[in-house]
């Protein structure tokens, strides 16, 4: 493996048959290169996908009033629909272990100062819950929690992009804000993966800001998270049922589709993940395809180049050289094309996926990539491929005798 001689005369070899190398090497190259172009857009698809899901709790429910259109129950049509704190605990009541996490959220626009800067942004009133209802994530100090619920305290988690509309640089936690007149002392900051509007939300607890609405118990939405044990299936029919118990105690007719909306993402996960699942597998496979026609036309040039060889093979013979000498020979020198050519392909690939970056991100194709755990498999299935394409012809065309070898056309 490691002569001298014989590495000298491989690359002799190479350099004095440069189309039959270029040929052999870019079959190889061609087919790890699409290999990997395909699977990373592949990846990209599956990532754009996660990222929408990902923004929220994969498992939440929101629940949103809407209004009537259609009379029921000895009730008009066109009656406006309003949650309270009774529709969230008869919610919470009824699921059991099967909720997660939950919390009722009362929204409104308010008019927020810090010292000299000021501006108007979405106030929540929530429970402490909203937190991972929201996939949220503490950047400094804490979020709500129950005991200032119970407290109706004066204290609010802000919005990263708030802090730094409103307290700038600043240290926030422990400072004062005025939210509508009422002074609220911060107590944490949160990243959220909406992005900037949702990390311009300012969450205090619900009940503090029912008090401020003159004590009402009024809820804008309800949100809730289904236990993650549960099969796409069962999470459905959990959402179901709390849309039928939501709609019995407002006396919604079944039937009408703009009295409650319930949005439920194991509805929306199933059949995006079940489509994704069949794009990903249809990429998967046109790739496999291209490699295994690499595989397929390192063979055939193989066996040519091996064809094309049969005199020299013959010479060699006729001078002494041994048939195992012939196989390694040519065997080393498939080997050497395989992986060069491989090499090639692999950076080629590499480089296009790094030159795609997010620019096809208006085609939900985000950071496309491939784990260089698979580029390896791939890589190693063709050099496999290679070594037994070469091995094979190399092997018959050893056992020629000479005379026939040289008679070879």
């Amino acid at each position: 493996m490691f002569d001298l001689d014989r590495w000298q005369e491989i690359f002799s070899s190479i350099r004095s048959n440069v189309l039959r190398t270029v040929l052999s090497g870019f079959t190889v190259a061609l087919g790890l290169f699409i290999f990997i172009v395909l699977f990373g857009i592949g990846n990209g698809l599956n990532n754009s996908f996660s990222k929408a899901f990902m923004r929220d709790a994969t498992n939440l429910i929101m629940i949103y009033a809407g209004k009537t259109t259609v009379p029921y129950a000895g009730l008009q049509s066109d009656r406006q629909i309003s949650f309270n704190n009774s529709d969230f605990d008869a919610i919470q009541k009824e699921s059991g272990k099967k909720m997660e996490y939950g919390s009722p959220r009362y929204t409104s626009n308010m008019l927020v100062k810090y010292g000299n800067e000021s501006g108007n942004y979405q106030v929540n009133g929530v429970l402490g819950d909203e937190k991972f209802l929201e996939n949220r994530t503490m950047i400094d100090g804490r979020y709500i929690n129950a005991m200032d619920n119970e407290r109706k305290q004066n204290v609010a988690s802000i919005g990263r992009m708030a802090w730094r509309d409103l307290i700038r640089d600043g240290n926030p936690i422990g400072k004062d804000l005025e939210i509508n007149g009422t002074m609220f002392k911060v107590v944490g900051v949160f990243s959220d993966p909406g992005g900037d509007n949702d990390e311009r939300h300012i969450s205090i607890p619900l009940s503090t800001l029912q008090q401020m609405k003159k004590s009402s118990d009024t809820v804008s939405t309800i949100m809730l998270s289904y236990d993650q044990t549960m099969t796409p299936d069962q999470a459905v029919k959990y959402g179901n049922e709390i849309e039928k118990t939501v709609r019995k105690r407002h006396k919604i007719s079944p039937d009408d589709q703009q009295g409650i909306f319930v949005n439920n993402n194991a509805s929306n996960t199933k059949d995006s993940f079940a489509f994704l699942f069949v794009i990903t597998a249809v990429v998967g496979f046109i790739g496999l395809g291209t490699l295994l026609a690499g595989i397929i036309g390192i063979s055939n040039i193989m066996v040519y180049i091996v064809k094309e060889r049969t005199k020299e093979i013959g010479v060699r013979k006729a001078i002494g050289a041994k048939p195992a000498g012939i196989v390694a020979l040519i065997l080393q020198e498939s080997i050497v094309i395989t992986v060069i050519s491989g090499l090639i392909g692999v950076g080629l690939g590499v480089l296009a996926l790094k030159l795609i970056g997010n620019n096809l991100e208006g085609y939900f194709i985000t950071e496309p990539s491939v784990g260089w755990g698979l580029i390896a498999v791939a890589f190693f299935c063709l050099v496999i491929s290679g070594t037994i394409a070469g091995f094979v012809p190399a092997y018959r065309a050893s056992k020629i005798k000479p005379i026939e070898a040289l008679r070879a056309e």
